[in-house]
């Protein structure tokens, strides 16, 4: 299994919009072959962070087969709008 940490800043003012379209994202990404869950995090200290939490069977059920598909781009349609930067991604796996 292969957990994808992903840090987001989201523009100011923009969470309850960015909350609102996350839900309709995760029923996107639920499809992807591969997919086991998502856990979402919010930021205490800065109020448009947030923290997800992705599992993936393998680390190619990420990079090359959702992040290659029509799914990923519905998925950056809902939610690229409101990003204030680019997303911070990393992979980790289990020890």
């Amino acid at each position: 299994m292969t957990l994808e940490l992903v840090t987001l800043d989201i523009k100011k003012g923009e969470n309850a919009a960015f909350e609102t379209a996350l839900a309709q994202a995760k029923l996107v990404i639920a499809q992807a072959k591969g997919f086991i869950n998502i856990t979402v995090q919010k930021c205490i200290e800065q109020d448009n962070r947030y923290l997800l939490l992705i599992n993936w069977q393998t680390l190619e059920d990420h990079t090359i087969g959702f992040r290659t598909s029509e799914l990923f781009t519905q998925w950056r349609v809902l939610i690229g709008p409101f990003f204030e930067t680019p997303p911070f991604v990393q992979h980790y796996h289990l020890v």
